[in-house]
């Protein structure tokens, strides 16, 4: 075993996969002031990543929180159903939305009205789904990260000549000297993407989840990769066209969130503009012909990390097509209906009842629910 993890290592680090003809990994020992990235640094962004996590804990619970409040957002308690083995089987293994003609029949199973199982079930789907205040806290984290990694992109970039002009990200490569400034931005985009894919399971889930995961690992995978093979440059200017435009989108959801509805449809306009200006424009048409063109310039015989990194690139712009295309949906609804409803979020449901109501809920008298007893003993029906 040992030594088939020695060969798939030596494989995976093979100089032909990562350099340029006649380079080897040795070129890369720092010397007479040059700095370059090392894989092994790679590890410092787990760290990294818990150390992000702290501070969202903190900047959720103490900033986010007091925030809200101040915008009119309050912390509403969710009624949780009552215990219905019953319900709750059918809730898990069959529908969490049922027919009329289905809830007429748990009514009838369960001994109670049709009214108060469609009452459990719009409890119980609430359950699943974040509270308003929640969703703020999210989006606050992630406008506070964009933001700040935008305007330390900007800081970082300004006075680089490859910011201006593209074709200096290979001028000199791959000797290109690590600087400071790099190496903090990368480690922390990182341990960014790496806190997000650790906190999946507790985050917003959307009905694009499975592109959020396959973004997320893409992310990290193209950083790490482009880390390794000194791609630095280009590997900066990737990240800054990204987050410019995704802390409009976090601002927007905050605003809908406190129903600040002029506010919410001004920012996510401005966003829509900046995505398809940035990923559907300057993306493709400047960082892709950096990464697909210029590159033969500069070598005859392109090394496989070539076409890995510009596959993975082509994926997270099929990526960006898709979401230019929810987008486009949403500001459609927008121009037409006034609607900016976003599609891929699960609204809270409505849930009033009457203090009889509840009263009857709870002890299970004729007209609702029979006690948890009788529930038990009608689930072996």
């Amino acid at each position: 075993m040992a030594h088939i993890l020695k060969t798939l290592n030596s494989w995976f680090w093979w100089e032909n996969i990562w350099m340029p003809i006649n380079v080897t990994w040795a070129h890369f020992v720092d010397r007479e002031g040059l700095v370059f990235p090392k894989p092994h640094e790679l590890y410092a962004t787990i760290p990294y990543a818990f150390v992000l996590l702290i501070i969202r804990f903190f900047s959720e619970r103490y900033v986010a929180i007091p925030l809200a409040k101040a915008l009119g957002i309050k912390n509403v308690r969710r009624v949780k159903p009552q215990p219905n083995p019953v319900l709750e089987s059918y809730f898990r293994e069959c529908s969490k939305h049922p027919s009329q003609s289905e809830i007429q029949g748990l009514a009838k199973k369960c001994n109670c009205t049709a009214r108060l199982v469609e009452k459990w079930f719009r409890r119980r789907r609430n359950l699943e789904i974040p509270t308003v205040l929640r969703k703020f806290q999210e989006a606050f984290w992630r406008f506070s990260f964009y933001l700040a990694s935008s305007i330390a992109g900007f800081i970082f970039l300004y006075d680089k000549p490859w910011f201006y002009d593209i074709w200096q990200t290979w001028v000199g490569y791959p000797f290109q000297t690590l600087l400071p400034s790099q190496y903090w931005y990368y480690m922390a985009e990182i341990g960014f993407y790496w806190s997000l894919l650790f906190t999946l399971g507790i985050d917003n889930k959307r009905k694009d989840f499975i592109a959020h995961v396959i973004h997320h690992l893409l992310a990290v995978g193209l950083m790490s990769a482009s880390w390794c093979g000194n791609y630095v440059r280009i590997g900066m200017l990737v990240i800054f066209v990204h987050d410019i435009a995704d802390f409009w989108l976090e601002a927007a959801k905050m605003f809908n969130y406190a129903r600040w509805e002029k506010t919410c449809n001004t920012l996510f306009v401005i966003f829509s503009i900046a995505f398809f200006f940035t990923r559907i424009i300057l993306f493709p048409c400047w960082i892709l012909r950096a990464t697909l063109y210029q590159p033969t310039f500069y070598s005859t015989t392109p090394v496989i990390a070539y076409f890995l990194f510009n596959g993975l690139l082509l994926i997270l712009q099929g990526l960006h097509l898709y979401w230019g295309y929810l987008i486009f949906k949403i500001l459609k609804r927008f121009i037409f209906f006034k609607d900016l409803k976003d599609d891929r979020s699960d609204e809270e449901e409505e849930d009033s009842v009457t203090d009889n109501e509840e009263e009857n809920t709870k002890n299970g008298s004729k007209n609702g629910c029979g006690s948890s007893k009788h529930l038990l003993a009608s689930s072996h029906h």
